[in-house]
C-alpha cells in the first residue's frame, strides 16, 4: 500500500516565531485527532531545528523546502543536504515550479539534488508539471514525463522507491484555479504508467503521487478519492492549522 500524505509548503511566509506558533497549534489539533495520513510540515530553513523540536515525530513529519546542488563549500547563502539533515528534518522539497522558474532550476540540477538528498538520508518530495501554455498545447504529458526522465530515472528501483511525486499544474498554484478531479486523475494515471515503463507495475503502484494545485479543505475529499491521487502538497491553505486540518481530515 503506498503512502498517503498532506504536506504543507509555508514557501516564504513566517517568522520563526510564528512558524513555531503554527507548527504548535498544527500538533495541538493531531494530539486531538489522530492522522489517518502521513503529515508534513515544509519550512523555511531558519525554522527546521524549532519545528523538529516543537512537533510529535509520530504525528508530523518536517521537510525543508530545498537543497542546494553541491554536498558542501564556498556557495555562500546555500544550504546543503547534511544540513538540512541534521536539523532533523525527514523529507526535503525538490523542484518546485518557483525554483524552477525564479531560480532556473534545470533538470541537470534537480538531479544533483535528488543525489544528495537521498546519499544524505533525506526523503525527496520532487515536483513536475506543466505552466498553462503547455497544459492548453495539449503538451502535459510530455513536460511532466522529461521532468521525471531527466532528473529521477538514473536512480535505481530501491531509490526511486523512496521518492514522493507531487504533480503541480503551475496554471492552478496560487490562482484559484484548480485542475478537476478527473483532470488530476488523468495525468497522475499518466505518470504511474510512465513509472511503470521504466521500473514495473509493483514499484509504480508502491509511488506516492501528491497533487499541488489550489488544494483546499473544500475539493480536498473528492481529489484523494481519485485512485491515483494519494493526497496533496498544500500550499497557501497550509498557513493555518484549521485550514490545513480541514485537508488532513479529508482522510479521516
Amino acid at each position: 500500500m503506498r503512502q498517503k500524505i498532506v504536506a504543507g509548503n509555508w514557501k516564504m511566509n513566517k517568522t520563526l516565531q510564528e512558524g513555531v506558533e503554527l507548527a504548535k497549534n498544527v500538533n495541538d489539533i493531531l494530539a486531538k485527532n489522530a492522522p489517518k495520513c502521513t503529515v508534513i510540515l515544509g519550512t523555511p530553513f531558519i525554522h527546521l531545528t524549532e519545528v523538529v523540536k516543537t512537533v510529535d515525530s509520530k504525528n508530523i513529519k518536517v521537510a525543508a523546502e530545498n537543497c542546494a546542488d553541491m554536498a558542501s563549500g564556498a556557495y555562500t547563502g546555500e544550504v546543503s543536504a547534511a544540513m538540512v539533515k541534521s536539523t532533523g528534518a525527514q523529507y526535503v522539497i525538490l523542484g518546485h515550479s518557483e525554483r524552477r522558474t525564479y531560480y532556473g532550476e534545470t533538470d541537470a540540477i534537480l538531479k544533483e539534488k535528488v543525489d544528495l538528498a537521498l546519499a544524505n538520508g533525506l526523503l525527496p518530495i520532487f515536483c513536475i508539471g506543466e505552466v498553462l501554455e503547455q497544459r492548453e498545447a495539449g503538451k502535459q504529458n510530455e513536460v511532466v514525463k522529461a521532468q521525471v526522465e531527466n532528473a529521477l530515472f538514473h536512480l535505481s528501483a530501491d531509490d526511486f522507491g523512496k521518492i514522493v511525486l507531487a504533480y503541480e499544474p503551475v496554471w492552478a498554484i496560487g490562482t484559484g484555479k484548480t485542475a478537476t478531479s478527473a483532470q488530476a486523475e488523468e495525468i497522475h494515471a499518466y505518470i504511474r504508467s510512465v513509472i511503470a515503463a521504466k521500473y514495473g507495475k509493483e514499484v509504480a503502484d508502491n509511488t506516492t503521487i501528491l497533487y499541488g494545485g489550489s488544494c483546499k479543505a473544500s475539493n480536498a475529499k473528492e481529489l484523494f478519492a481519485q485512485p491515483d491521487v494519494d493526497g496533496g502538497l498544500i500550499g497557501g491553505a497550509s498557513l493555518k492549522a484549521e485550514d490545513f486540518y480541514g485537508i488532513i481530515e479529508a482522510y479521516n
